[in-house]
């Protein structure tokens, strides 16, 4: 890494769809099922594997929500409106428009340690809200009421990604609840 370079500003700087080092081939026309199926499964009303980044943000409370693991380490607050930020820019790059600003300056990452600054219940909604905007934004490409300015590939790809990262996420607060449950 460069000396004095933040990875939040290395971030900011080049759009998801350019970091991502595996790309797709897609055939041929892609069924728009597959992008909501594929988003259910990250975010949506059941995983397989486990619970989905929606069900493991369900029953944290407030105090839950702002509680840290370790100095320095990320609490269930900061990871819901980090995913809720990088749905944003998902949705921005998929639609070719910028959007509503999102509720905190900055990019990414974002320090919350208590309700001072936002609610967990305005954080969880900012997290369902972004979801149900890209299930919508994925649906009008799907119909043609939205000319994405990406590829089928790319727009799989970015499905794909935001998915993995709400997976991600979900394991995540998995651990935090664990975590805050054995102190």
């Amino acid at each position: 890494m460069l000396k004095g370079t933040s990875l939040n500003r290395i971030y900011r700087e080049i759009p998801m769809a350019e970091t991502m080092t595996t790309k797709t081939t897609i055939a041929g026309p892609l069924d728009p099922s597959v992008s909501a199926r594929i988003l259910d499964e990250g975010y949506g009303p059941g995983a397989w594997h486990g619970p989905d980044l929606r069900a493991a943000l369900t029953d944290i409370t407030p105090e839950r929500a702002f509680w840290r693991p370790g100095l320095g380490r990320h609490n269930v607050a900061e990871i819901a409106l980090h995913h809720a930020w990088c749905v944003r820019s998902a949705i921005s790059q998929l639609s070719g428009a910028s959007g509503e600003p999102f509720p905190f300056e900055g990019a990414d990452w974002f320090d919350v340690a208590n309700e001072s600054r936002i609610s967990w219940t305005d954080i969880a909604t900012l997290v369902e809200t972004q979801h149900g905007q890209l299930a919508t934004t994925l649906a009008d490409i799907a119909s043609g009421r939205l000319r994405s300015p990406m590829s089928e590939a790319d727009r799989f790809d970015l499905v794909l990604g935001v998915t993995c990262h709400a997976v991600y996420h979900a394991g995540q607060v998995q651990l935090i609840k664990v975590l805050a449950a054995a102190q």
